[in-house]
C-alpha cells in the first residue's frame, strides 16, 4: 500500500465534477495488476469516482482552496466587467472550460460575467444554465471551506455580486 494523498472524509476538488469527499481507498486487480484506488463520493451528483492513486495528481485532483485564495476569488466578483462582443458560442465554450478547470478564480470570472441584477436584461436559457453551473460549483467549495451550507454560500456569493 502506498502513501495516501488525502485523509478519509477529507474534501477534495476534482476539476470536472467539483467538490467530493474521500470515502476510502481500495485495492483492485486490473489486467493482472494490483492498483490502489482512491474512492471519492460526490453527494450532490449521486456519483462515486475511483481514481488510481498514481493518477490523482495528473487528473487535477486537489485539496480545497485556501481561505485566502477563496477570499480573493470572492473579491473579484465585485469588479465591474465590460460586455464582450464575441460570439456567444465561443464565450460559452470559454466559460465551460473555466468551470471545468476547477479553479475558483476562473469560476468567479464566469459568475461575474454572467450575473444579471434585477435591472438588467434577461439571460438566455444557455446563459442561465452556465451561470447556475458556475455558481453551484463555486458555492460547494466555499461551503466546504467555510463549513456552512450551500444556500448560505450562494447567498454570500450573491452579496458580493450586488456590490459591483
Amino acid at each position: 500500500m502506498s502513501q495516501k494523498p488525502f485523509a478519509i472524509s477529507e474534501y477534495v476538488v476534482y476539476p470536472s465534477h467539483g467538490v467530493g469527499q474521500i470515502v476510502g481507498y481500495e485495492l483492485q486487480e486490473i489486467a493482472d495488476q494490483q492498483i490502489e484506488l482512491m474512492v471519492i463520493c460526490f453527494d450532490k451528483d449521486r456519483m462515486i469516482l475511483r481514481i488510481p492513486i498514481g493518477k490523482a495528481k495528473a487528473s487535477g485532483l486537489r485539496a480545497l482552496t485556501s481561505s485566502k485564495e477563496m477570499q480573493k476569488a470572492l473579491e473579484s466578483l465585485k469588479v465591474k466587467t465590460k460586455t464582450r462582443r464575441t460570439m456567444w458560442s465561443r464565450r460559452a465554450q470559454e466559460y465551460e472550460n473555466k468551470i471545468n478547470s476547477g479553479d475558483p478564480g476562473s469560476i468567479a470570472e464566469v459568475i461575474r460575467d454572467l450575473y444579471r441584477s434585477a435591472t438588467q436584461p434577461d439571460q438566455s436559457y444557455s446563459e442561465r444554465q452556465i451561470y447556475q453551473s458556475a455558481i453551484d460549483r463555486f458555492a460547494r467549495e466555499l461551503a466546504a471551506i467555510e463549513k456552512i451550507d450551500e444556500t448560505s454560500a450562494v447567498n454570500k456569493v450573491e452579496d458580493f455580486l450586488k456590490v459591483a
